[in-house]
């Protein structure tokens, strides 16, 4: 059932978020009191200074405890109210967010909020990984039915590229905490799929171990059952990073956000024949461009360019993955 913007919004909801001012929030630290035990009467029901004042005046000291749940400034973006007086009525529709929505919306604020991004681009010219994958998948055998046995992708070949290049950049297959850096062994990739209301990242595991073809038949098993809503969860939790490739839709480039608890996501753009210099002539070539997020508490720039520049050489020499 979908719940009013109150009720989205009120201290202690369901997801146990405590909306409150910033001023609120340090009065009552302050004063030692738990915001928890307010009622607010502000905006939606968010706590403000008069609430704190007036609960501290009454000589209400509930202090805070550990299992007290975290106090979340309120959003600072317009009102729904706001929003919906902007548009003429009629002129518009209303889909209620699903789950799926919220989730998403939900993890990709706490990304933003949390993971100090930045990005490193590059350009890798792929017309030896196109070969190979033409001559790869010419040797595919028929099935019963005269379909070939497995159909290798560009982007199964960038899953193998990036779980290699992980594996010879190990200080960059981590994930940040607190209190430690986890300094993973395997590459377990996460490929971002479109599915209806939004998108899942289901992971190969061990991807670095895997053939193309192994990887193939694994990604079109896994985004077939995203699509249907059918993933266990230990098939999209976890991962060491990501790999995002809108390049089927004509994205030339573009910067993904780190999907937690991941230190690093590959966004893949087009391949597109481009005029390039060779020793001093220009020539064609089929040209993708590359973007590298990395969480700069985990990964500094020069660590960040050494990964990139794995996967650009693997990608450009992809007979290596072969061996």
């Amino acid at each position: 059932m979908a719940l009013s913007g109150d009720e989205r919004l009120a201290p202690g909801g369901a997801d146990g978020r405590i909306f409150a001012s910033p001023l609120a929030r340090r009065l009552a630290k302050e004063g030692g009191l738990d915001l928890s035990a307010l009622k607010g009467s502000g905006p939606h029901g968010r706590i403000i200074e008069r609430d704190v004042k007036s609960a501290l005046g009454s000589g209400a000291r509930p202090v805070a405890t550990a299992s007290s749940a975290p106090v979340i400034e309120a959003p600072v973006g317009m009102s729904d109210a706001v929003v919906r007086q902007l548009f003429a009525p009629g002129s518009f529709t209303e889909i209620p967010h699903d789950s799926m929505r919220k989730a998403i919306a939900r993890r990709m604020v706490e990304a933003v909020r949390t993971i100090p991004h930045f990005a490193l681009q590059t350009d890798c010219e792929i017309d030896a990984l196109l070969r190979l994958r033409e001559d790869y998948n010419s040797a595919a055998p028929k099935s019963a039915n005269g379909e070939p046995e497995w159909k290798v992708s560009v982007n199964d070949i960038i899953v193998k590229a990036m779980a290699l290049a992980l594996q010879k950049v190990p200080d960059a297959n981590v994930t940040f905490t607190q209190t430690a850096m986890l300094k993973h062994t395997s590459s377990d990739v996460g490929v971002a799929v479109s599915i209806p209301g939004g998108l899942v990242t289901p992971i190969v595991r061990n991807a670095e171990t895997k053939n193309f073809r192994e990887i193939a038949i694994e990604l079109k098993d896994l985004a077939r059952r995203a699509r249907e809503r059918k993933l266990k969860p230990n098939e999209y939790e976890g991962g060491t990073t990501a790999v995002s490739n809108l390049g089927m839709f004509g994205v030339k480039n573009f910067a993904a956000v780190i999907n937690p608890p991941h230190a690093t996501i590959l966004a893949v753009g087009a391949g597109e024949e481009r005029i390039v210099a060779r020793n001093g002539a220009p020539v064609v070539a089929t040209i993708m461009s590359v973007t590298l997020s990395v969480d700069h508490r985990a990964v500094d720039g020069a660590l960040g360019a050494i990964l990139l520049a794995e996967f650009k050489r693997l990608i450009e020499h992809p007979a290596a993955m072969l061996a």
